[in-house]
Parts: structure tokens; C-alpha cells; sequence
């Protein structure tokens, strides 16, 4: 709740104790579904390219700034020019089951000393997408940015990727509003829908993944028995 100051002027309410949050590491970081892996051309260029073949018709890059990749190649030199740095962090998302690396997400604009940062770069193979996977390797980077003592965790995308914009929305993101002719992306203007979720908001969300991960939620067929969008309406 904002306050007023000695002048009458309304102010923001004060963060009693705040210190810089810390930055994210370059390590592994494991859930019971699937673990998240530094970026390395090495070990995740050639399984991320098998994988995302499987997309013939590349629907899957239309909205980020470069791909797809023809050659296994092209794809492992574009790894190459972003594995190595600390924003974006780039991250595998590796299938234990299958041992390989099935998509990438990365951690970007962030801002320890504000608390502020952004999950994106994601990009899921047709067989990470719509799985518990995918769930839990979002689950996974949006733990572990508050644990680090971040307050606020943004998701970005192009105003007109509706099925970005409606994962924002299941994973309990409040929209925040439009950026107009935001940047240019492989030539063609892009208005940036801004989704957000504070620590306060992550207090209410946090159960609501828990509860959806739980191997209780999912019968033989691994199929969910209540939706994560169900768990988290009203929560954000």
C-alpha cells in the first residue's frame, strides 16, 4: 500500500531489508521430471536439432530472432554464440527418460540489484511441448529465480504468439500491458506483450505447482487430472 511522504506526495511502499538478489548460476539444475543443463554445443547441438526436425514446417520459430536451422551445423554454431554468456543464460532442457536434450529457455535482463528478472529464449521440440516436462523445466527456473531472492519474474513475448501468450496466462502470469513496435524481429515490427509474477504473487502460485507436479496428478498414461490452469486461476 503506497504512503505519503513529509510533502504530501504519494510514494511506494518501502522493502524493509531488501539486499541485491543473487545471480544465477551456471549449473545443473534437476527436478523429478526432467533437469536443466548449461548450453553446450558439445553435448545438447546435435540431440536439440534431431528433436526439433520433427517441427517440418518450423511454426515453432516464427516468433523468435533467428532459427529454424537446416543442418545439424547451423545449429550448433548458433549454440555455439550463446552458450558461453551470462545474459541470456542459456539452459538445456534434458529428458531424462531419453537422456537428450529436448528444447532450450534461458534466464535474460537480469537485474540483481532490482530483483528483476526474465525467463525466454524458450523454445520446446515437438517432444517436449505440452508435456509435464515442459511444465516442470518452467517450474524449475521460476523456483530457483526466487529462491535467489528476485521479486519480480517477467515473460516477454510477440503481442501476436497466442499460444505464448496463453501459456503465460496457465502458468499464472498477470498480463501487464502492450509495448508498441517494441524491436524489429527477422524484419517484421513486434508490439511485446509484457506478463509478470511477483514474490507475493509466487507465495499464492508456488502450492498450485506443487500440488499439479505431485505424481498423484497424473494417471498411467502420465495424462493430467487437474489442469495446472485450474490450480492456478485466481492465485496471480
Amino acid at each position: 500500500m503506497n504512503s505519503l511522504n513529509d510533502l504530501g506526495q504519494p510514494i511506494g511502499e518501502p522493502v524493509p531489508g531488501w539486499k541485491p538478489a543473487t545471480r544465477p548460476a551456471r549449473a545443473m539444475i534437476a527436478g523429478r521430471y526432467c533437469r536443466l543443463e548449461p548450453l553446450s554445443a558439445g553435448a545438447h547441438a546435435a540431440p536439440l536439432h534431431e528433436a526439433n526436425r520433427l517441427d517440418v514446417d518450423g511454426r515453432s520459430w516464427t516468433y523468435l530472432p533467428y532459427g529454424p536451422f537446416a543442418t545439424v551445423e547451423e545449429c550448433q554454431a548458433w549454440v555455439d554464440s550463446v552458450a558461453a554468456g551470462s545474459d541470456p543464460l542459456f539452459f538445456a532442457v534434458v529428458d531424462p527418460v531419453r537422456g537428450e536434450a529436448v528444447g532450450v529457455a534461458s534466464y535474460l535482463r537480469i537485474d540483481p540489484a532490482n530483483g528483476s528478472i526474465e525467463v525466454g529464449h524458450i523454445h520446446f521440440s515437438p517432444r517436449l511441448q505440452r508435456s509435464r516436462v515442459a511444465t516442470e523445466a518452467m517450474w524449475l527456473m521460476m523456483e530457483r529465480a526466487f529462491a535467489w531472492g528476485y521479486r519480480r519474474y517477467e515473460w516477454k513475448c510477440d503481442a501476436l504468439n497466442a499460444p505464448s501468450r496463453r501459456a503465460a496466462e496457465r502458468f499464472g502470469f498477470t498480463f501487464e500491458g502492450i509495448f508498441r513496435q517494441a524491436v524489429v524481429v527477422k524484419g517484421r515490427n513486434r508490439d511485446t506483450a509484457w506478463y509478470s509474477i511477483t514474490d507475493r504473487d509466487w507465495a499464492r502460485l508456488k502450492p498450485a505447482y506443487v500440488r499439479w507436479l505431485d505424481p498423484e496428478n497424473f494417471d498411467a498414461q502420465e495424462k493430467q487430472k487437474t489442469s495446472l490452469s485450474a490450480l492456478t486461476a485466481g492465485r496471480s
